[in-house]
């Protein structure tokens, strides 16, 4: 069925996508009105239009009833902030018009909340009627620098269109061969926390036969404690932007989408911005510099769905159907998007690809080790004295990473959630054990992935954090897999009941519920979420052993 729905869907293709659509006639429609037509153009059932309608938060009803929005994010969970923020906006708007949402980017300051289009944080509440009169605030930034003997990420060597047309001209002229080989050479790896070889992804997709490729950016950064990708896309676009455009280049794709989060208007505003400049200037579109060479860029609004950073999810999206994960083999470099050979890398990922070969593979591959090369940006959150994005070495010890760059803590931390809510939780005193290395993270029990920091004070209860895993993975799953679906409900139950103090927490259902999400979930985000909640067990089963009853 799903095969059937992408061939449909990629008979319209990117233009005006099926799912953009689908946005669009919920957002602007309080009835069932237009989905009849949509289902007509398409040649599928009403009801296959209605079920992906319904997959996201976004396009709900019950959500678009509502005026603002209060993070309700790990980090500002853990910052004790949005209780306060929520009252003050209920007394503004009503308490039936403020809802929350997941993860607005705004780790480094919190007191986040969403309100007509625009995202707002730290002493912005204290000009919510400024805001509310429709009037521009000031905003504060966060703070960026880079730490590295060379700066892939940070450097501003790519930040006007003359710089761009210059280096595009170079590459786009390059031997295809030539420049994943750079890519291979460089040891860069996904930085979106798979870390698959990205030249050798790029190599496979080259091979696929096929007369139509696409490139996919996954912009869908959706981790508590990453704003990594949104300095990137609104202070570094033109990086990510290159990158996906030589990746077409390499592939033989004419075509590329960013699927960017709708959490991050500011985001949206940068990158469109950046790709209609690029087309007024003949440097995306048909034969780009007088070359044979044609590419142009599209961009996807994301709905709130934070499965959607799963990239069989995110392609399952694209293409309008409930977003789902896939099961894999195939991978999507042979049958990926509207089931054509697709690359699809991350925001970072593409900026470091960008990077690589304006600097050279080999001060990239010089840094780190192999499986763990180059630089990485690193996020703190607010408990940090140095709160804001940074560009760090690989290799760099984690104690350096925590107290000179991000400059220790303000208050006593306990923990350090890094990875985002998949990432494993790790004590303190544990993490200064290590370095800033993928293999390393794992080898260990953790997880570096998108190297999002969330800081878990000393006074916070262990069993409300689990609590909140549970809960998030709950709302969040896609549902396609009985662990994943009921797992996560069942595990969100239990800390129900301990946070009431109704019931005790069986130890023994609670393992068993782990392993088997561990190893029957489809995805990473049911089959992962037991690596933190397993942390927590080991290093501050102490704290919760009230809580708990080892039944037999």
């Amino acid at each position: 069925m799903s095969k059937n729905i992408s061939n449909l869907s990629g008979r319209i293709g990117l233009k005006k996508n099926l799912f953009e659509k689908i946005s669009e006639r919920s957002l602007n429609s309080k009835d069932s009105s237009g989905i009849k037509e949509i289902a007509n153009e398409y040649h599928m059932g009403i009801s296959t239009i209605h079920g992906a309608e319904s997959f996201y938060e976004f396009l709900r009803p019950s959500h678009r009833a509502k005026k603002a929005f209060v993070c309700n994010g790990s980090a500002c969970m853990c910052s004790g902030t949005q209780e306060p923020l929520k009252k003050k906006l209920k007394e503004k708007l009503g308490d039936d018009k403020v809802g929350e949402m997941f993860c607005l980017g705004h780790c480094y300051e919190n007191k986040a909340f969403h309100y007509d289009g625009e995202n707002y944080a730290g002493n912005d509440i204290d000009k919510i009627d400024e805001i509310i009169k429709g009037e521009e605030i000031t905003q504060e930034k966060f703070f960026s620098k880079s730490f590295a003997s060379t700066s892939f990420l940070m450097d501003d060597k790519l930040s006007n269109l003359d710089q761009f047309k210059d280096v595009l001209n170079k590459f786009i002229n390059t031997d295809k061969q030539e420049i994943i080989k750079s890519l291979l050479d460089s040891n860069l790896t996904g930085r979106g926390g798979a870390g698959f070889p990205a030249g050798m992804k790029w190599d496979f997709c080259r091979k696929a036969p096929s007369e139509k490729k696409y490139v996919i950016c996954n912009a869908d950064e959706g981790d508590s404690g990453a704003f990594s990708d949104r300095y990137l896309l609104e202070d570094q676009p033109l990086k990510v932007l290159f990158g996906m455009i030589i990746c077409g280049y390499v592939i033989g794709s004419d075509e590329g989408v960013l699927y960017i989060r709708g959490e991050y208007p500011k985001s949206i505003e940068a990158i469109n911005g950046c790709i209609n400049s690029l087309k007024k200037e003949g440097l995306l579109g048909e034969n780009i510099l007088g070359t044979n060479f044609s590419f142009d860029l599209n961009i996807c609004i994301g709905q709130g769905a934070y499965i959607c950073g799963e990239e069989t999810a995110l392609i399952a999206s694209i293409e309008g159907r409930r977003a789902e994960v896939d099961v894999r083999p195939p991978f999507p470099v042979t049958e990926g998007l509207y089931k054509k050979p697709t690359v699809v890398n991350n925001v970072e990922t593409l900026a470091a690809a960008t990077g690589i070969l304006i600097n050279g593979a080999d001060k990239f591959s010089a840094i780190g080790n192999k499986k763990s090369a180059g630089t990485k940006l690193v996020c703190f959150d607010s408990f940090f004295n140095n709160p804001g994005v940074y560009e760090v070495e690989m290799g760099t010890p984690m104690k350096k990473v925590l107290n000179d760059i991000g400059g220790g803590f303000k208050e006593p931390i306990k923990a350090l959630q890094i990875g985002g809510p998949l990432g494993g939780v790790i004590p303190i005193t544990e993490v200064e054990k290590l370095n800033l290395d993928f293999q390393e993270f794992t080898a260990a029990g953790f997880m570096l992935g998108h190297a999002s920091i969330v800081s878990i004070p000393k006074d916070f209860p262990m069993v409300e954090y689990i609590h909140h895993l549970f809960e998030f993975t709950a709302e969040e799953s896609c549902g396609k897999c009985f662990p994943g679906r009921l797992g996560s409900y069942r595990g969100k139950e239990m800390f129900d009941q301990a946070k009431n103090k109704t019931a005790k927490i069986p130890l023994k259902l609670l393992n068993e519920l782990l392993v088997t999400m561990k190893k029957g979930c489809l995805c990473a985000l049911c089959g992962a979420i037991p690596t933190p909640i397993m942390n927590i067990l080991k290093y501050f089963g102490d704290e919760m052993k009230d809580d708990m009853v080892k039944d037999n």
